[in-house]
């Protein structure tokens, strides 16, 4: 696991900036690290929600000095595509981050479409195994939360593997953690998660140690 950070002084706190790269990310990461060798001056960077597609695109703007549309789907066709074709005629590059490409995402626009279409695609999928380990260490820290790495363990097998439930069970967790005074551990994560829905395997066939 290796990590991506914005230069020094923003944000304040360095736990904020750390894009944690893994097999699952590090081909989006090396695509915008690499954006001098792109085909046009602007690529598309996909992902699901809460997967960092917007602090890798912070991080890479400040050190390109590109410029990004974050959320393109909200955004107006025609300033996303006078927005590409400024980014050529100025060579400064840019990131449209997005849910997903066309037709997913559904461009009427057929000169935007077409520009998409020739722009590089940086695609983060979904956690794999350490970047679930990695972004529950790392979110736990943040937190000022002792999550020790048996509890690591038990949430990375149990928990549905998206980055959303990864944010989920460190709310629960750190609610749980304040309301009930207590060091988290995994009878509380089973207990708590269990009650929230966010444990997949249905209770009954969890184990009961805390192993």
């Amino acid at each position: 696991m290796t990590q991506l950070a914005l230069p020094l002084g923003w944000p304040a706190d360095p736990r904020d900036d750390a894009f944690l790269v893994t097999p699952s990310n590090a081909r989006a990461a090396h695509t915008l690290e690499h954006w001098a060798a792109w085909p046009v001056m602007a690529a598309v960077l996909t992902g699901p929600r809460k997967s960092g597609r917007s602090l890798l695109a912070r991080i890479f703007a400040a050190k390109s000095g590109g410029a990004i549309i974050d959320d393109a789907e909200s955004v107006a066709e025609t300033q996303i595509f006078h927005a590409w074709n400024r980014a050529q005629a100025e060579r400064r590059p840019l990131v449209i981050v997005a849910d997903a490409l066309p037709p997913a995402w559904a461009v009427s626009l057929p000169d935007l479409r077409s520009r998409l279409a020739a722009s590089p695609h940086a695609a983060i999928d979904a956690p794999d195994d350490a970047l679930v380990r990695d972004l529950l260490a790392h979110m736990f820290d943040r937190r000022g939360l002792d999550a020790r790495p048996d509890l690591i363990d038990w949430l990375a097998t149990r928990i549905e593997r998206s980055h959303v439930a990864i944010e989920r069970t460190v709310d629960a967790l750190d609610q749980a953690a304040l309301e009930h005074r207590r060091r988290l551990s995994i009878p509380l994560a089973r207990g708590v998660l269990g009650q929230a829905g966010i444990v997949t395997q249905p209770q009954s066939l969890l184990p009961t140690d805390d192993a």
